[in-house]
């Protein structure tokens, strides 16, 4: 799967581009088999948002179903999203050790059954329970996609293809409510746990079938958990990957917060159907492959990740602040189009965020790329599950939290990536080196 980066074009004075080098991975899949392994990479970084997006029009009705307050049945996402978060942190440092495959093979078959589980549910706390469970055990595709990505690529090549996962798994978040509130035509809620299932099934076939193990033996990380300690602790060590880390996990949080406050936002406040509700959520996914899709074949390449990156950031930065001065009725009570308008703004900018702050993070990981992938998991969710209930925390009626903390999780991602990411040279200027494939090495701009 490894690709030559083509040259890129620089202006006077502009720090030099991302590059590529040619990363010592296993070997890559044959062309027969290309293509599907880019479904099944794709595919396992978008079980997140098939876990959450699918059931999201069916939050309301789950409220009803089981007796239980909007702020509890918020819980059922953030259960899902700690054990993602969790989950990763354990089995991204296991991948380093023990290869890739057998640990998603083993994650993905839990995630089936603890699916299944949630079909059942009979009340509320069990339901959150077994979404605790559900990301826990979908924690090993997220992560380990990710660690086989790089395996398999650096630099500039590696930004390019965490865009072309985001086309696919971009998909995910368009399609998910659109199955979600067409299922709600025919079944309840549990009946989205059933596809959910046959999702899990259908990528464990996937993986079983084209995904080789990428890590070869001499490759991989000894010494336990010593070892895992000390490879987390050096990677945490380098400023700017902390930063590059905070960054995205802020940004996904900023759209967590989103995720959990629009069904609420939209069906309760603005009146709109589940299934309208859908097709706002899927238009806003739209934007964000649209934009990713950019990112990956025109900006890579002509312009720094860091500057992709930054213009990402200023923008989701604006759309939270243009929706808390809606929300808060300062400039009189906004319709449902306005607040829309916002929200895709935000989400689009997302594609310039998200592929960016992994690619610069995994290229400063060297040979711990679980490891890498775990710590920017776990901090993401973990920003994600904080952020989740706090949009609530006014009541079903109301937009303003979910603004406010968008906010304010846009501008600690500015202030990360400012602070943190962009070190200063001998002279107070950015530091303008090129960047390479392990912890320490210096950054763009």
């Amino acid at each position: 799967m490894k690709e030559p980066a083509p040259a890129a074009a620089q202006a006077p004075g502009d720090a030099p581009p991302d590059r590529h080098i040619s990363s010592p991975a296993g070997a890559p899949p044959g062309r027969r088999n290309r293509l599907f392994v880019t479904l099944a990479l794709g595919g396992l970084t978008a079980v997140a948002p098939l876990s959450m997006d699918m059931y999201l029009p069916a939050l309301p009705e789950v409220t009803d179903s089981l007796r239980s307050p909007a702020a509890t049945v918020q819980l059922t996402l953030t259960g899902c999203l700690m054990g993602m978060a969790l989950g990763q942190l354990v089995v991204g440092p296991m991948s380093d050790k023990w290869g890739r495959r057998r640990p998603l093979l083993v994650g993905m078959a839990l995630y089936v059954v603890a699916t299944v589980l949630c079909a059942v549910a009979p009340n509320a706390p069990m339901l959150i329970a077994f979404r605790l469970v559900q990301g826990l055990a979908g924690a090993a595709g997220i992560v380990i996609a990710r660690a086989v990505v790089r395996d398999l690529y650096d630099g500039v090549a590696m930004a390019r293809f965490f865009s072309t996962l985001m086309l696919i798994s971009g998909v995910a978040p368009v399609v998910a409510p659109l199955i979600g509130g067409q299922l709600l035509r025919f079944t309840d809620w549990r009946g989205v746990f059933v596809v959910l299932t046959g999702v899990g099934l259908a990528l464990t076939f996937l993986v079983y079938r084209y995904l080789d193990e990428t890590l070869p033996p001499g490759r991989r990380q000894s010494g336990g958990l010593g070892g895992t300690l000390r490879a987390m602790r050096g990677l945490l060590a380098d400023r700017a990957f902390t930063g590059y880390m905070l960054s995205g996990g802020f940004a996904f949080a900023a759209l967590f917060s989103y995720i959990s406050a629009s069904p609420f936002v939209v069906q309760d406040i603005y009146g709109a159907s589940p299934q309208t509700f859908s097709l706002l959520f899927g238009l806003n996914s739209v934007g964000l492959v649209l934009v990713g899709q950019i990112n990956g074949k025109v900006l890579v390449g002509r312009v720094s990740l860091d500057k992709a990156l930054g213009w990402g950031l200023a923008v989701i930065t604006l759309a939270a602040a243009a929706l808390l001065v809606m929300t808060t009725g300062v400039l009189g009570k906004p319709g449902l189009a306005a607040v829309a308008t916002g929200l895709f703004v935000l989400m689009a900018a997302m594609g310039l965020a998200m592929p960016n702050t992994n690619a610069q993070a995994l290229m400063r990981s060297g040979n711990a790329a679980g490891s890498a992938s775990a710590l920017l998991g776990t901090s993401t969710y973990l920003l994600g599950a904080v952020a989740s209930p706090l949009v609530g925390i006014a009541g079903e009626h109301t937009a303003v939290p979910m603004a406010a903390v968008q906010l304010t999780c846009a501008v600690a991602a500015v202030l990360s990536f400012v602070l943190l990411c962009r070190r200063r040279g001998p002279r107070g200027g950015a530091d303008r080196v090129g960047t390479t494939g392990s912890a320490g090495d210096g950054l763009a701009e």
